[in-house]
């Protein structure tokens, strides 16, 4: 006797493979969006806008395999000579659309550009990111206040009115009395939400932001030290609710500013970078005390400071590292840094960062002092994941 077989219109290995192949786009289309992160992140159009920027990112069309057969039917079709390897390129394929220099005859590759807001572009860059070496401090340790809805009751708001619940209770009461429609939602029936406080410890945090503004800070410079306090800024509100953040700004002289004016003053004057670690010395000491908080110190400029400046200011890093959990500099060397890649190390530095990289060997090495040389837009991405807000137990890549 034949056997028989019968099918489902229900079987879910039917109908699995489109949303199986969807998963798989979707994943494709993270990964291409995340390999483009170090010239998303650069783009100085994102730190001008109002938090609210579409971003269009380009990503190369995705098609799924096939097999295709030839009019070749020779024996051996497809299996080579062996003598390949894997990852060799087989065959001799022209450069998509032409050389660039000229129009050429062969097809080009099909992009499409995917739309991301700045929020889904900042969890990505977030996702690995935390401030390192936090500690719980004693004495002025804050709390936070979180609204949990835990429980349901029969009286309450009516903007805490649980409908699916209200439903049910309506549908049961209904039930109960031998009848199966609802027609009309009683007093009875009705269910809200409650909630409850959570109180957390959170440990306390100041993260002082100090940044050049003397004359010899060009477009290229002001943009990357701005690129990288946006991100910052936006990383530290977005994942610490009790983070304080202290904005400073120095030429000759430092001062203290609020966030609008310290991503807008403009660049004049020369550069004394002790004013700036003193002023953070004397807000430390004035509100911050090191008992009670912990306190990353992050400074950006382009190296150039007064000669005479360099062992004042020198003097003072070393009263901020005694305290801080990490002192973080970045300088930008967009003409000196020959290796165009983020550096941990600031290779053919200026006077200023040498004498820290001198001075420093140890802290360097416990990673207290984190000096980070960016010489392209590009570099501001690895600077913040690799260096300065590396996860504790991440693979520094």
């Amino acid at each position: 006797m034949a056997a028989q077989f019968s099918i489902s219109k229900d079987d879910y290995s039917l109908h699995r493979k489109g949303p199986a192949d969807q998963a798989r786009h979707k994943e494709k289309v993270k990964e291409a969006i995340r390999d483009n992160l170090p010239g998303i992140v650069s783009q100085e159009s994102i730190i001008t806008s109002d938090g609210k920027k579409i971003v269009k990112v380009p990503i190369r069309s995705l098609n799924l395999p096939y097999f295709r057969f030839g009019n070749n039917q020779g024996r051996g079709v497809g299996q080579g000579q062996g003598d390949s390897n894997v990852g060799d390129k087989i065959g001799n394929v022209p450069a998509p659309g032409g050389n660039g220099k000229e129009a050429g005859d062969t097809p080009g590759i099909d992009y499409y550009e995917a739309e991301l807001t700045i929020d889904e572009i900042a969890e990505m860059v977030f996702a690995d990111l935390s401030l390192p070496g936090l500690k719980p401090k004693q004495a002025q340790e804050i709390v936070s206040e979180v609204v949990r809805y835990k429980d349901i009751s029969k009286k309450g708001i009516m903007s805490n009115l649980d409908k699916r619940r209200t439903l049910l209770q309506g549908f049961k009461r209904t039930a109960l009395q031998g009848r199966g429609a609802l027609s009309v939602i009683k007093q009875e029936d009705l269910r809200f939400r409650t909630w409850s406080e959570e109180v957390r410890p959170e440990s306390n945090a100041v993260v002082i932001a100090m940044r050049d503004i003397s004359g010899s800070m060009g477009e290229f410079e002001k943009y990357i030290s701005r690129s990288f306090y946006y991100w910052m800024v936006k990383f530290l509100r977005t994942k610490y609710n009790q983070v304080q953040i202290v904005f400073i700004t120095h030429h000759t002289e430092a001062k203290e500013v609020d966030e609008n004016a310290f991503f807008n003053l403009g660049e004049s004057g020369g550069t004394k970078v002790s004013s700036a670690y003193k002023l953070a010395l004397e807000i430390v000491h004035d509100r911050f005390p090191p008992a009670c908080w912990n306190i990353y110190p992050f400074h950006f400029s382009d190296g150039d400071n007064w000669g005479e400046d360099n062992s004042r200011a020198l003097g003072y890093v070393q009263e901020l590292l005694a305290f801080s959990n990490l002192f973080g500099y970045g300088e930008i060397q967009e003409s000196r840094l020959t290796d165009s890649t983020a550096s941990a190390f600031i290779s053919g530095s200026s006077k200023l960062g040498s004498v820290y990289q001198d001075h420093f060997r140890r802290e360097i090495e416990e990673g207290t002092f984190v000096p980070v040389a960016i010489g392209r837009g590009e570099d501001v991405y690895p600077a913040l994941r690799r260096y300065f807000f590396r996860k504790e137990g991440a693979i520094n890549g």
